[in-house]
């Protein structure tokens, strides 16, 4: 059971991680389009929500490996 916790957490952490690199890209090709610095602000609001979503998927993958560690 704790060793299945570990893995799902894993999982879930390598998702986030796999989720913010997909948003710094966005944010990378966003800057390289150019534009007025409005619409690069624009661009950019557009990847916040996706960028919170990836930070709170891998924070709970990692509290879910520690927990399956302290607990095993």
């Amino acid at each position: 059971m704790l060793q299945s916790m570990i893995w799902i957490g894993t999982a879930l952490t390598l998702a986030g991680v796999a989720l913010l690199g997909y948003c710094i890209f966005v944010v990378a090709r966003a800057r390289k389009k150019g534009g007025t610095e409005e619409e690069i602000k624009a661009r950019m609001q557009k990847v916040v929500a996706l960028n919170l979503v990836a930070l709170m998927v891998s924070a709970m993958g990692l509290a879910a490996v520690t927990v399956g560690i302290l607990l095993g």
